[in-house]
């Protein structure tokens, strides 16, 4: 670990390839369906990764302006390759580079951060005041991660462990000064408390949405307020049968607790039922009326 933090020899082709491989591995994670909504595709949507990869690149430079310049070209590299990779398997084809502006004004951002994150190798109080904003940043994210695998567990656990391992990870491995070294890991304990706590006083989260309107061709059957809807599983949530005055029809109402593969069921009053396939995902779902 003291070698991966301050005793690489990162050249300029050895930056390439390791920008080439984050990208193209990146890429490859975001293209595969069975990987959607896991931790496995944070990587592609969120920073927590790329803090790790920049930070191995900044402790590992030989001054503050090649610090910025290895990190902002690295990004420059890294990031169009991401969706570069995933054009042949995206429905949106290139149109996927319309999401890469977002990360484009990162990455100019990279620069400044970069520079001056160079100067937490002088082992100086002031360092720890340069690590203390990313130490929150990523602390944000152990927040959103926690209560995601809450409330869908166990999706996105792998990255809040992640999180909060690297939390505590950075000041020991930045740092040689001992007092600054137990600051930072105090403060790393205090920020994990803190977003520990508020994540899970909150509500669990639900995918609350509609499906099947009555009479549609993936319907396939008028139905009304006296039939009935479930899941084959009462696990991954709840369903009922309303009626919607926007549409001027009957629809199921859903509040998703977990995703993954189940069935609907629609029953009517005389018994018969209706059986739908339903996969569902974080913020999506696909149903199919079952032969």
């Amino acid at each position: 670990m003291k070698k991966l933090f301050g005793g690489l020899n990162i050249t300029w082709p050895k930056l390439i390839l390791f920008a080439v491989i984050c990208g193209v591995y990146t890429g490859v994670v975001a293209a595969i369906p069975a990987l959607r909504d896991t931790s496995f595709q944070d990587i592609s949507i969120t920073f927590e990764w790329w803090i790790l990869f920049a930070l191995i690149i900044i402790v590992n430079s030989k001054s503050a302006l090649d610090s910025a310049c290895k990190v902002i070209v690295f990004f420059l590299i890294s990031q169009p390759l991401v969706y570069l990779v995933q054009v042949p398997f995206n429905e949106q084809g290139f149109g996927l580079f319309r999401y890469y502006p977002a990360w484009f004004r990162w990455t100019l951002l990279t620069f400044p951060m970069a520079f001056v994150g160079w100067y937490m190798k002088k082992d100086k109080w002031w360092g720890l005041l340069i690590l203390a904003p990313m130490l929150v940043f990523l602390g944000y994210h152990y927040y959103g991660f926690l209560g995601e695998a809450a409330s869908f567990f166990p999706n996105h656990l792998l990255s809040a462990i992640f999180c909060a391992a690297t939390l505590i990870l950075y000041p020991l491995v930045i740092f040689q000064n001992k007092k600054l070294r137990i600051a930072g890991l105090i403060l790393s304990l205090v920020i994990l408390a803190g977003m520990s706590f508020f994540s899970l006083r909150e509500e669990r989260s639900f995918y609350d949405t509609h499906l099947l309107p009555s009479g549609s061709e993936i319907c396939g059957v008028e139905y009304d307020e006296s039939w009935s809807a479930s899941l084959a599983d009462e696990s991954y949530g709840e369903v009922e049968i309303e009626y919607m005055e926007s549409i001027e029809c009957c629809i199921v109402h859903a509040k998703f607790a977990r995703t993954g593969h189940t069935q609907l069921v629609l029953s009517s009053p005389e018994g018969e039922q209706y059986v739908y396939e339903l996969e569902i995902q974080r913020y999506s779902y696909d149903v199919e009326r079952k032969p």
